[in-house]
């Protein structure tokens, strides 16, 4: 099969930076609002959203400076030089993992809620298969391409939200953001919880950072990249609480969806704009399994020198198999609690343990250059 080869196989860091929102928005965000407000009162659940957004923000600065003081490197080869080859294996196959996980996860996510929106006679069986030969099909070609995709899709889902925040202004009341500081301490730690759990997927800048033109302005760009995320988790946030309430909200899986159901445009141009907010939305989570299943497969093929469509022909049923365990609304939330716990420990850590003994190895370096330099002089 012919494949189209991009110039040089890199990204700009303007790529970078959209990737982290690509990653980020999916099936989450559908869900954050009700999870939120489960915990908070009124509308303080900004609170934990931006507590959560910080954090990531951090950690993406973390892991995309570490990436960067090796630039050109893939991850296996700078945490070898960190750590060990044996336990830099451990760390790639482990965040190879995450991925696997996360794209098992959506796939069963987006089966079930284009079941029940779109597509209400269709097995979920059937909806998660064609899903995942379609995202199959898209790995199988150039990697660089798929951040092309990001640049492409990522302003129309910002316009789609947008979009439906205007045209639901006139059912907002004011006082459904009341009142306001009424939550305790663990309200504001679970919804905390909760906003870190969707917020995951951020392991894919250790493999991607490599790609970068210019590393040097990378950190910067994935603070950009993760601001970004935490301003528009919040303002899906306001939107669901001004329309439902925080009690309404609570109740209702899907709130944003339920909102886009509702959406009337002037001169009955469409007459169920939630199918095509639905239809729009598939582009973000196309953009996160997409990412989630690419880094895997980038990561398996820094450990175990195969060609990538083999990994595809084997991955693929596995992958589907994942995905069709759990047997109810339960076990997917289950599964979904799994998989964000095992990627934010995972990532965390390794990003923490990189980057403090990079640091302390460049400040050793430093300091045995500048010692030398000195004994020259003398």
């Amino acid at each position: 099969m012919y494949q189209f080869k991009y110039a040089d196989d890199k990204i700009s860091d303007n790529e970078l930076m959209i990737t982290i929102p690509s990653i980020t928005i999916g099936v989450g965000v559908l869900s954050l609002p009700s999870l939120i407000a489960e915990d908070t009162i009124g509308s303080d659940g900004w609170i934990p959203i931006i507590s959560a957004g910080v954090f990531f923000v951090a950690l993406a600065w973390l892991i995309v400076k570490v990436a960067s003081m090796y630039p050109n490197q893939p991850f296996i080869s700078f945490a070898s030089v960190l750590l060990s080859k044996p336990i830099a294996t451990v760390l790639t196959i482990l965040l190879a993992l995450q991925g696997f996980f996360i794209t098992a996860f959506v796939l069963r996510i987006i089966a079930d809620l284009a079941k029940e929106y779109l597509f209400d006679r269709t097995p979920v069986e059937v909806i998660s298969l064609c899903f995942l030969l379609v995202v199959s099909y898209a790995v199988s070609g150039s990697r660089v391409g798929l951040f092309r995709l990001n640049m492409m899709f990522f302003p129309i889902i910002i316009f789609i939200i947008v979009f439906v925040g205007i045209f639901s202004i006139n059912w907002y009341d004011a006082s459904n953001f009341l009142p306001v500081f009424q939550t305790d301490f663990r309200g504001y730690l679970n919804a905390s919880r909760n906003s870190l759990f969707s917020l995951t997927g951020l392991f894919v800048l250790f493999f991607y950072t490599s790609l970068v033109r210019k590393p040097d302005k990378a950190p910067k760009k994935a603070v950009y990249g993760m601001t970004m995320v935490s301003i528009f988790y919040i303002f899906i946030y306001f939107m669901c609480i001004g329309v439902f309430g925080y009690a309404g909200t609570a109740n209702v899986n899907y709130p944003i969806v339920e909102i886009a159901k509702e959406v009337e445009i002037p001169g009955g141009v469409f007459e169920r704009f939630d199918s095509i907010f639905f239809v729009i939305w598939i582009m973000a989570v196309f953009n996160t399994v997409t990412m989630a299943f690419d880094s895997s497969l980038y990561a398996l093929k820094s450990v175990f020198n195969l060609k990538k469509i083999h990994y595809i022909l084997f991955l693929t049923p596995v992958l589907f198999f994942v995905a069709m365990i759990p047997k109810d609304v339960i076990d997917v939330r289950e599964f979904g609690d799994f998989v964000s716990l095992y990627g934010l420990v995972i990532t965390t850590l390794t990003a923490i343990v990189l980057f403090t003994i990079a640091s302390v190895k460049k400040k050793v370096s430093s300091e045995a250059n500048t010692s030398k330099r000195r004994n020259s002089k003398s």
